[in-house]
C-alpha cells in the first residue's frame, strides 16, 4: 500500500515536470517567434545645423530585411486636412550608404517615392534635407528661433504593410532648450529623444523646438501641457494655462474619462490662425496679441476647446472610412457633419460649461453661424454629406462663387447639432440629449474599426426613443431648409429680426441692438462684397440673389464711380448710406482694364433676421432647460 502510493507519487511528479518544461519551452519558442516577427524600427536623426535657411537635415537608420531593394515614400495628406500638399516638394539632396559609407544606388519611383539598391546590406542610411518654411498648423516651419514639425511633412518612411516602430532623435542648435510633443520619450530617458509604436502614430505626433513656455496642470492623474512658443512678453501665459485647465474639466465632464496619459497643446503664437488635432495633442497659432482684447480671446478659447473635443470625436469615435490611412490617397467621408460640424457644436458650448463665456455670448456665437448659413445661397444648392464627401475638391480649395454653390460642413454641421440636441431632449423629456449619443456612439465604435453613417444614425434614434430617419435624410441629404421651431420652443428662444446688418465692403456692425420697435432708415444695397486692393476697390463675392449678381457685377471688377462722381476704397459704405432702396445708377468699373458701365438698381439692406435670445414669454420650465443645456 505504501509503496503503490509513493510510486503514484513518483509518476505525478515525472508527469508535472514534464509538463512544466514543455510549457517552458512553447514559452520561450513563442517569445522568440514574436521577436523574430517584430521589425527592426527606423531610426531618424534631425540635425538643424543652420535654423536660419528654414532646413532640418534628416538622416534616417533603415532596416533592408535582406532585399536588394526598398522604396521609401513621403505621405502626400496627412490627416485632418483634406486637401493633397505634396509634401515632398520640400525634399532635397536625398542620398543613401550603406553601413561601411559605400554609396547605393537610388531612384525616384512616385512624386513621393524612391527606390534604394541596397546591395544586400542589412541596413541603409538615407539622408534628405527638407526646406521648412510654411507657418501652418499641416506644414513644416523652422526658422531661428523655433521648429514646428509634423510627421506627414517630415519622414520618409518604407512601403509596406503592418506596424514598425519608428524612433526620433533631435540634435538642437545650442541656443534651444528643449523639444515638447505628444510622443512618449524612448527608453534610457535621453533628452529630445522619442518613440511611435508605428508610422501612424509619428504622422499623429507634431515637434516643436526652441525655448517654449510650459505650463503643466493634472486632471484625473493624467499630466497636461500647455506649450506656449513664440511670444513671452505680450502673451498672458498664466491665465490662458488656467482657462485650458477648465475646458479639459469640462470636457471631463461630458465624456466620463479621459483616454491619454498625456495631452499637449502646442500653442503657437506666431501672428497666424488655425489648428489641427492629434490623438493626444494639438497644434494652434494664433496672434501675441489674443489675449488682450475679451473677443479675441475667447476665439482662441473656442479654438482650444475644439480641438480638445477631437481626442474623443475623430481621433478616437471616427467614421469608418478615416482609417486605417492611405497617404497615397484621397480618403471620402459622407460623415464630416458629425466630426467636425458636432465638434464645432460642442466646442462652443464647452465653453459656456466651462463658465468661459456668459449664456448670451453662447447665444451670439451660436446666432453667428445660424446667420452665416442661411445667408449663403450654397445651401439650396448643396447637401451637408455632399459638402463633406467633396472635402477635397471643394472645401479645401474655394474661390470667388463658392457661397453660391457649397456649403460648410462646420457650419451646417455645428447647426444641426443643436437641432438634434434639442430634439432628442424634447423626445425624451430632458432625460437624453446628444452627450448620451456621442458617449454610447463611443462606447460601441471608437477603436479601430470606426461606424457607418447608418449606425451613427441608429444610435441617435436608439437615444432619443423615436425614429429620426426622415428627420435625418431632410438634414443631412437635401437641401431643404433647416426647421428651428421645435429648438427654440423647448428652450425658451426666439429669433430677434432688426438691428444693423452686415455693412457692405466693411465688418459687421457689431453694436448694441436696436431698441424693442424702434424703426431704422431703409438703407441701398447691392449685395457686393468688396475689398481694397493696393489703392482699389475690388469685387471679391457677387452673392447669387442679390442686386448685383442680377445688374451683372463680375468678381474682380474694380469700381471707380458711382454716378459722375469718383469713389474711393475708403469711402464706399458711407457712399451707399446716399441712396436709397429703389434709385437707380450707373456705375463705372474696370474689367480687365476696360472701362465699362453697369446700370444697377439698389435693393433694401437685408436685416439681420437670425439673432437667438430668451423669448420674453419664455416659462420657468424653458429657462431651466436652457441653464442645464448650457451648464450655466
Amino acid at each position: 500500500m505504501e509503496r503503490r502510493f509513493n510510486l503514484q507519487v513518483g509518476t505525478r511528479a515525472i508527469r508535472l515536470f514534464v509538463q512544466v518544461i514543455a510549457f517552458s519551452i512553447l514559452i520561450a519558442y513563442a517569445s522568440g517567434t514574436a521577436a523574430a516577427q517584430s521589425p527592426e524600427p527606423i531610426r531618424y536623426i534631425l540635425r538643424f545645423p543652420s535654423p536660419h535657411t528654414h532646413y532640418v537635415e534628416v538622416e534616417a537608420t533603415v532596416p533592408t530585411g535582406g532585399r536588394s531593394q526598398v522604396e521609401l515614400m513621403m505621405a502626400v495628406w496627412t490627416p485632418g486636412s483634406y486637401l493633397m500638399r505634396e509634401y515632398a516638394r520640400n525634399v532635397d539632396t536625398v542620398s543613401a550608404r550603406a553601413p561601411e559609407g559605400r554609396p547605393l544606388g537610388i531612384d525616384k519611383s512616385r512624386k513621393n517615392r524612391w527606390i534604394i539598391n541596397t546591395g544586400g546590406a542589412a541596413s541603409i542610411t538615407v539622408a534628405y534635407r527638407l526646406y521648412c518654411h510654411e507657418m501652418g498648423v499641416r506644414t513644416n516651419w523652422v526658422d531661428g528661433e523655433l521648429a514646428l514639425l509634423n510627421g506627414a511633412a517630415t519622414f520618409l518612411t518604407l512601403v509596406e504593410r503592418g506596424p514598425r516602430r519608428h524612433e526620433v532623435r533631435l540634435i538642437l542648435p545650442s541656443e534651444w532648450r528643449r523639444t515638447m510633443t505628444g510622443l512618449p520619450s524612448a527608453p534610457g530617458g535621453a533628452p529630445n529623444h522619442y518613440v511611435a509604436e508605428d508610422f501612424d502614430t509619428l504622422v499623429d505626433s507634431p515637434i516643436v523646438a526652441g525655448n517654449p513656455n510650459v505650463y503643466e496642470f493634472d486632471v484625473d492623474g493624467k499630466r497636461h501641457y500647455l506649450v506656449n512658443t513664440g511670444d513671452s512678453v505680450v502673451w498672458d501665459g498664466p491665465r490662458s494655462a488656467r482657462d485650458v485647465e477648465k475646458i479639459v474639466r469640462a470636457a471631463r465632464s461630458l465624456w466620463g474619462f479621459l483616454p491619454y496619459e498625456k495631452y499637449v497643446f502646442l500653442n503657437m503664437i506666431v501672428e497666424a490662425g488655425g489648428g489641427l488635432e492629434h490623438k493626444n495633442s494639438t497644434v494652434m497659432m494664433t496672434s501675441r496679441w489674443a489675449t488682450r482684447t475679451d473677443r479675441a480671446y475667447k476665439r482662441w478659447l473656442g479654438l482650444v476647446s475644439h480641438e480638445y473635443v477631437h481626442v474623443w470625436n475623430v481621433k478616437r469615435l471616427r467614421p469608418i472610412e478615416l482609417g486605417p490611412f492611405d497617404y497615397e490617397t484621397e480618403v471620402y467621408t459622407r460623415s464630416l457633419w458629425i466630426s467636425e460640424g458636432l465638434t464645432s457644436y460642442y466646442g462652443d458650448l464647452l465653453l459656456s460649461r466651462a463658465k468661459l463665456i456668459t449664456q448670451n455670448e453662447y447665444l451670439t456665437a451660436l446666432s453667428t453661424d445660424i446667420e452665416q448659413l442661411q445667408n449663403t445661397p450654397g445651401r439650396l444648392v448643396q447637401p451637408v454629406e455632399e459638402s463633406s464627401y467633396d472635402a477635397w475638391i471643394k472645401g479645401y480649395r474655394p474661390n470667388e462663387n463658392t457661397p453660391n454653390t457649397q456649403i460648410s460642413y462646420y457650419t451646417k454641421g455645428a447647426i444641426i447639432g443643436f437641432l438634434l440636441d434639442a430634439r432628442i431632449r424634447r423626445s425624451t423629456n430632458g432625460a437624453k440629449s446628444l452627450d448620451d449619443v456621442m458617449r454610447l456612439a463611443y462606447q460601441r465604435y471608437a477603436g479601430n474599426r470606426g461606424f457607418t453613417a447608418e449606425e451613427f444614425r441608429r444610435t441617435a434614434s436608439e437615444v432619443a426613443g423615436t425614429d429620426l430617419r426622415g428627420w435625418f435624410v431632410k438634414a443631412l441629404e437635401t437641401t431643404e431648409e433647416l426647421d428651428y421651431t421645435e429648438a427654440l420652443e423647448w428652450f425658451g428662444l426666439q429669433f430677434r429680426k432688426g438691428g444693423p446688418p452686415r455693412r457692405e465692403g466693411g465688418p459687421e456692425n457689431d453694436g448694441p441692438p436696436d431698441a424693442e420697435g424702434a424703426r431704422r432708415p431703409e438703407r441701398a444695397w447691392l449685395g457686393l462684397i468688396v475689398r481694397p486692393d493696393d489703392g482699389r476697390l475690388v469685387v471679391i463675392h457677387v452673392r447669387r440673389g442679390t442686386p448685383g449678381y442680377d445688374a451683372g457685377f463680375n468678381v474682380g471688377d474694380e469700381i471707380l464711380a458711382v454716378g459722375d462722381y469718383r469713389v474711393r476704397p475708403e469711402q464706399w459704405a458711407s457712399r451707399m448710406e446716399q441712396y436709397k432702396p429703389g434709385d437707380r445708377v450707373s456705375v463705372l468699373v474696370a474689367r480687365r482694364d476696360r472701362l465699362m458701365r453697369i446700370d444697377s438698381t439698389f435693393g433694401k439692406e437685408p436685416e439681420r433676421q437670425w439673432r437667438l435670445a430668451v423669448a420674453p414669454n419664455a416659462s420657468e420650465q424653458q429657462k431651466a432647460r436652457l441653464k442645464v443645456w448650457l451648464g450655466q
